[in-house]
């Protein structure tokens, strides 16, 4: 799908205590979308404690592109890109992590990828992990779990890289964690899935917010629910007169 094609596009970024990495990663965002398509950024404050709301009300004033939506409380990832993209104007979403480790750089690529029936457009890092070692090992136990499961063919769903209608995203079934699952959850609703090579950097500044074992058992028990739901997944066929 050619650039033109989208009327708007919303970059949803969630962040929690990111204070060090808000005016670097809209700067990118900003130089990567410039030259190829009309854009709007919505950042999603998740209750952070430190010097990140401050930073982004600094960037708000001479970044026009910008929207700031705070939670009073932190409410996880999922909520947050739910917020966003609920708040967002464009009629396709591209979802990054706070972190920096997501290349802005690569949205035009998961644009370019778009075709006839496609829905979602998810980043791959499986051959340029910047992690430790014992998120990459458990990132490719996870995902072969997981695409045993559910048959989502998708090899990296924890990439926070992707791109999705937001027609489409608001359709789904909301639960908290959601966005481990979306490529599944979008063949559940009829959608089409692709995938993109992108480029993972390592964290230079702040702390990650989640912790490998939380991200595991909580994962252990999505995974049955998202199964559950596809089990019981109708998709009518509609009769045109």
């Amino acid at each position: 799908m050619p650039a033109m094609q989208i009327r708007l596009l919303s970059v949803v970024v969630p962040v929690r205590n990111e204070q060090d990495n808000i005016a670097p990663l809209i700067a990118e965002i900003r130089a990567a979308l410039d030259p190829v398509v009309k854009y709007e950024i919505v950042y999603v404050n998740d209750g952070s404690t430190d010097a990140t709301p401050q930073r982004l009300a600094e960037i708000a004033q001479s970044c026009p592109q910008l929207t700031v939506i705070h939670h009073q409380q932190s409410c996880g990832q999922s909520t947050a890109v739910r917020t966003g993209v609920k708040a967002a104007q464009g009629d396709w979403i591209a979802t990054l992590d706070g972190d920096g480790q997501n290349d802005p750089a690569d949205i035009p690529k998961l644009i370019a990828a778009v075709g006839e029936g496609v829905a979602l457009v998810g980043g791959n890092r499986r051959h340029a992990r910047r992690d430790t070692w014992i998120k990459r090992i458990s990132s490719v136990i996870a995902n072969n779990v997981r695409s045993a499961m559910l048959g989502d063919h998708t090899p990296d769903t924890g990439c926070g890289l992707k791109l999705i209608r937001r027609d489409t995203f608001l359709d789904l079934p909301y639960f908290d964690h959601m966005h481990r699952f979306l490529p599944a959850l979008v063949i559940r609703s009829g959608g089409k899935v692709v995938s993109v090579a992108v480029n993972h950097r390592p964290r230079e500044r702040g702390v990650s917010n989640y912790g490998t074992l939380d991200r595991l058992l909580v994962g252990i028990v999505d995974l049955f629910g998202v199964a559950w739901l596809q089990r019981r997944a109708k998709r009518p066929v509609i009769l045109e007169k």
